[in-house]
Order: structure tokens, then sequence, then C-alpha cells
């Protein structure tokens, strides 16, 4: 009798956007003429800029041509996109990696899903709260958690993010080994200082804890004085994962190209206290469950970083920011409680009249034919809250708000 991971099981209803989006197709077949605009799931609409396109095809003519054809990569990424990632997202930020300490994936996604896999399933795990819903439904599916119960899973550390706190999580009051931090954050589009950073670094130094820092929306940051890596504080490298996407920055969302940075210095321990390299350890991982990125897809993310791949990035978020602003200020003259929205391109909204998440995601969807997404999806202190994203066009995202100013009844 084959059995089940019955910790699949405690996984609750469907996964956040496929509940979305069955709500929606359902409300579409109900009302065929309705023109729906989606700013909801976090998908780029913006196409690949042409430094990427030229990249791309070039590396398809390589692989026309024998002696330029590849087969195989190195499961870690080829040393071309590598180099280009450390001289040119940390270097100029006074942080120092080492080639081997950067793996290139298809998606910080699956990066941030698996990593918890090189780790023992008794670690105390935080999460911040709200936050994406990867980071806590793979730990559910790999049994570090109990029983879901009153909105929350036992064994599992929430760390309240809302605007009583500014959006600032407490250190734990118990000890956690495990902690998940994502900055600017998924879905309040919140950010930390290098203040606030610092606690955590030496809260994990003080616990032999790691920090899983997920900083897939650095690229948005507008504001000076915040960290776009946690490497920028000191003594993260002995105690933090991070992880970068070409997701969001450079529209690879249906394209597939990510990294994640492990370096050889962050150590976990046996249940005897002996220290071993989680580098080693996710190198393993990888060269056993992943094959790698496809060489087309690499040259592809090393356009990003010419001198034209850069101007040409910078203009797609200007873009997306500025739908951001757009968003923000259209709904802050209505009289909504809003975050976010200025170094990062999500913007998380306070509920009117204390409505439910997903009441409030009905009737923006009924009465105004716009696709958001209930804060409860993120967690149980996303509830009273609704994000948006700024990855529409610009034309969708005035009329949206011009819908939510004129049709929506509050």
């Amino acid at each position: 009798m084959a059995k089940i991971n019955e910790n699949y099981l405690k996984l609750q209803g469907s996964y956040l956007f496929a509940e979305i989006g069955r709500r929606v197709a359902k409300f579409k077949n109900e009302n065929p003429e309705a023109n729906i605009i989606k700013l909801g799931i976090g998908d780029v609409t913006r196409p690949l800029v042409p430094a990427v396109i030229d990249n791309l095809h070039k590396a398809v003519d390589e692989m026309g041509h024998a002696d330029t054809f590849r087969g195989y990569g190195p499961e870690q990424g080829y040393e071309f996109l590598i180099e280009k990632v450390i001289e040119h997202d940390f270097k100029p930020r006074g942080v120092e990696l080492e080639v081997d300490e950067v793996f290139i994936s298809d998606g910080s996604k699956c990066d941030v899903g698996n990593i918890q896999e090189i780790f023992g399933t008794d670690n105390v795990v935080a999460i911040t709260d709200p936050v994406y819903p990867v980071y806590l439904d793979s730990n559910v599916m790999a049994g570090r958690t109990g029983s879901f119960r009153e909105g929350k899973f036992e064994n599992i550390v929430y760390l309240p993010c809302n605007a009583e706190n500014d959006f600032v999580p407490e250190l734990p009051k118990e000890k956690v080994d495990m902690i998940y931090l994502c900055l600017p954050n998924n879905p309040t589009g919140t950010t930390l200082s290098k203040e606030d950073l610092k606690k955590w670094v030496d809260y994990a130094k003080e616990n032999k804890a790691i920090i899983l820092f997920d900083a897939a929306y650095e690229a948005f940051i507008q504001e000076t004085d915040i960290p776009h890596s946690i490497f920028e504080i000191e003594g993260a490298k002995d105690v933090a994962i991070e992880f970068r996407s070409f997701s969001k920055t450079a529209g690879f969302t249906g394209t597939r190209c990510a990294y994640t940075v492990v370096p050889k210095t962050v150590m976990a321990y046996t249940e005897n206290g002996e220290a071993h390299s989680l580098n080693k350890l996710w190198n393993r991982r990888q060269t056993t469950k992943f094959n790698g990125v496809p060489y087309i897809i690499q040259k592809g993310a090393e356009a990003v970083y010419s001198p034209e791949g850069q101007q040409q990035i910078k203009e797609t978020i200007k873009y997306y920011m500025t739908n951001a602003k757009i968003i923000k200020e259209g709904l802050e003259s209505i009289g909504l409680q809003v975050f976010g929205g200025v170094n990062a391109p999500y913007i998380w909204l306070k509920t009117p009249n204390n409505m439910d998440s997903w009441t409030f995601f009905d009737k923006l969807l009924t009465e105004a034919h716009i696709v958001g997404t209930p804060g409860t999806g993120f967690g149980p202190s996303g509830a009273g809250y609704f994000r948006l994203t700024a990855f529409g066009s610009r034309e969708n995202t005035e009329k949206a708000i011009n819908r939510i100013k004129t049709k929506l009844s509050l």
C-alpha cells in the first residue's frame, strides 16, 4: 500500500492564487461582458528589454552550430553570469563573495521552497506575518508544524507585522532556529532599516539560527538609506542565506532565472553540535535534484548587467513604481489607509469599515471588476488588509483607480 505524505493534508484549502483564479473564473463565467483588471497576482506586464532579447537571440544562434552548441551546463550556473552578479549586485555595496557562493536557479520561489530540505525537521521556524505563503507551506509539507488551529499552525512562531508596530517584527521571545525575512516585504511593501536588520543578525548569531532572506524586490527600493542585501549588515555572512530573482526586476516571470547566495561561512549543526557548511549541503542538494538553468536563459540574464540592460531595466522599474504611486495616491485620496508603494511594487491597504479581506475581494470584483489579493491569504495578521500590485499597464492602473473612485461604494 503506497502511503502519502500526510503533512500535505494539513495545508489549508487551495493555494492562495489558485483560489483567486477560481473566484475570478466563476465571476467571468457569470458576467462574460465584464472587463476585469487584474492587480492581484504579482506577474509583470512589460516585455523583456531589448538588451535581453538580443542576447537571447545570439544564444539561440550559438545552439545551432556544433562549435558553440552546449548541452548540460553546471548545476550551479555558468560563471559568466555569476561573476556579473557579484560585480554588479554585491561589490558596490561592500559585499565580497566567491563564485562558488552564488547558485543560479530557475526562480526564487523554487529556492525558498526547497532550501528547507537541508535543515532538520525539528527546527523551530519563525515567519513574519503576513508574508509570501511559500515559506510556511513548504515547512508544513516537510513536517515542521503541528495542526492548524484557530488560524495558525502549531510549532510555528508568527512575527506579526501591522500598522500598530509600523510593520517592524519583534524579536521572538522564544528561541527559534530558522527565520524567514522578506524585504522589501511581499505583501506589505514595507522595509527595515540597517539598525533593525542588525538586531536580527545579532539574534541569529547569539542563538546559532539561520536567516533566510528573500530580497526578490530589492531593485525597487527608492530610498537611499534602505539596505538592498542582508550582507550589508556586519556578521550576516555567518548566519544568512539570500535569495534574489530576475522575475520582477527584469521581467523573467515567464523566462525563469534567479539566484541564491549561500556563504561558505554559514553553518548549521548536527544533533551533537558538529558544524557543517550549508554551502556544501545546498550544492549537494542542487547537483542531485536540479539540472541547471538553460544556457540561453542565463545569457539573457547576463544582458541585464550590460550598460544598455541596466538603463533599460531602470526604465522598467520606474514605470512600475509610477504605477505604484498612482495607486497609492489614488487610494489615499478617498480616505483609505495605505502602506507600501514607495520601496516596492506592492500597495497594502486597510480594508474599509473593518471589512473581511475576502469580502472586500468580492466587493472589488463585483462592483469595480478589479482583482486584488486578500490579506488573509498571507497569514493571520493580514486579516483586514488587502494587496494591490503595480505590475499592470499604465492604462489599466489608471482605469482601476478611476473605477475604485467612481464605482466602489465605501
